[in-house]
């Protein structure tokens, strides 16, 4: 029985007097009596002295209290050494002791031990049937404010089922709108396709034939030509007698063959390659493009905002550098390509003359002749009416354009030069896989009072690019 007994002993040393349970951070009175740090707290309260132990009633200061960590030591080797028990129903977890109070200000069940404790001094403290019947009425406001949540939870569920519910037929509805409105666009864009290929075989069958006509007329009037200078260098070289023999007959074939030129057949074709919505589709790739000063030639003359580029008639005196254009009358953009789709506009007017594009960071910008592919420069150059490149002849349009649209896939190696005013092809670089950074390229051929302008992006979705 020593053993027992030893873990009694034991357990009781290690017991704090005021909450009856093991000690926590143990402090030692000046009478020599141990608590619980936060037990004596809770029973001195008052936060001035002198203070009375619990236990004898000794006066004692609170700044005199002393750890007694072999006592906390040993409260958690008790704690250890006793066995786990059930609570007992309606008893304190704590104290074990049967729950016979509730404190109103903390809304807990209390023992006695509890109340020796200290800790709810000065709280509203009551027994179990009056705190009861004072809570009654609380509890009964507290469901019938919760009855009422339940039900707007109920009504807010319903309702958002219910936007649930439209949203996702809006969503089905427009996805449905989206494929709907692209199939009538491809159906539209196929018929659009077939109406200007037809265009071009009719335009074809109306200028091809008199044309391949006219080339044998001229073929077939050539050979007689051939025939008779064949005939009258032989007759020459004869002696006096055959060569005056019969030359009556072919004197008068030479007189009678009379040359007919061909017929003068406009070169400006009536069929364009107009894609209807393209350009709005390109605009959702357009840039702000601004000139780059220290490239531009020193007969250019550029706005303060760095968007119109004119070619004057004296030389500026600028500083010379490998960025600058000389003599190539040419200024490059600010904006580095080198990745991704991009589209600009410039505003050209009723320029005689212009040059459009992108060049290579790297290219020869002291460059003598032709700007071509081969040197870097892909360019599109409108002269008097015409329009063309290095990679092609140039050729007339019957409607120059006021406003040209560049745009550069960059990864697609594809670029394209697009009438604004029309809504028409001008010209196709063939594809071209680009390696390098890009600038965009701009040179106003000629003297003329009207500058090249960038357009400036306007901020709605879908508006086109405006001069400023």
């Amino acid at each position: 029985m020593a053993a027992p007994d030893l873990s009694t002993n034991l357990q009781e040393e290690a017991t704090c007097a005021i909450c009856l349970d093991y000690f926590t951070d143990p402090v030692m009175t000046d009478c020599g009596h141990n608590f619980c740090r936060e037990c004596l707290r809770r029973c001195w309260g008052r936060p001035e002295g002198p203070y009375a132990c619990p236990e004898c009633r000794a006066p004692s200061a609170q700044r005199s209290l002393r750890p007694n960590r072999p006592l906390a030591k040993m409260a958690e080797l008790a704690r250890r050494l006793r066995p786990p028990s059930p609570v007992p129903q309606g008893a304190c977890p704590a104290h074990r002791e049967p729950l016979a109070a509730f404190c109103a200000d903390e809304l807990r069940l209390l023992c006695g031990a509890c109340e020796r404790a200290g800790g709810h001094r000065g709280h509203r403290v009551r027994p179990l049937q009056e705190a009861a019947d004072e809570l009654q009425g609380t509890l009964q406001k507290s469901l019938e404010h919760l009855r009422k949540q339940m039900e707007d939870a109920l009504l807010f569920q319903a309702q958002a089922e219910e936007t649930l519910t439209l949203w996702q037929k809006m969503i089905e509805s427009q996805r449905q709108n989206v494929v709907g409105e692209f199939e009538r666009l491809r159906h539209l864009l196929a018929e659009e396709e077939r109406r200007l290929l037809r265009a071009l075989e009719e335009e074809e069958l109306e200028a091809l034939p008199p044309l391949r006509e006219s080339a044998a007329r001229l073929g077939q009037q050539s050979a007689q030509l051939a025939q008779l200078v064949a005939e009258l260098e032989g007759r020459c070289r004869l002696p006096a007698l055959g060569l005056l023999q019969d030359v009556r007959d072919t004197l008068c074939r030479v007189q009678d063959l009379k040359l007919q030129p061909p017929e003068v057949v406009p070169m400006e074709m009536r069929t364009v390659c107009r894609v209807p919505g393209l350009l709005e589709v390109l605009r959702r790739f357009r840039g702000d493009v601004t000139l780059d000063a220290d490239t531009a030639n020193p007969e250019l003359v550029l706005s303060e905002d760095g968007r119109s580029v004119r070619r004057g008639e004296l030389r500026q005196a600028l500083p010379d550098s490998p960025a600058r254009f000389d003599p190539g009358p040419c200024v490059l953009g600010r904006e580095q390509l080198s990745a991704g789709r991009h589209y600009w506009e410039v505003e050209v007017g009723d320029r005689a003359s212009w040059a459009l594009g992108v060049c290579r960071e790297d290219a020869d910008r002291k460059e003598r002749g032709e700007l071509f592919a081969g040197n870097g420069f892909w360019v599109l150059a409108f002269l008097g009416g015409c329009s063309g490149s290095t990679e092609r002849a140039f050729s007339p349009l019957r409607d120059p354009p006021r406003r040209v649209g560049v745009f550069l896939d960059y990864e697609a190696g594809h670029l394209s030069f697009y009438s604004v005013t029309d809504g028409s092809l001008l010209y196709a670089f063939p594809e071209t896989s680009f390696s390098e950074v890009l600038r965009p390229l701009f040179s106003p051929l000629s003297s003329s009072p009207t500058p090249m302008t960038i357009c400036r992006p306007k901020c709605g979705p879908g508006d086109a690019l405006a001069p400023q």
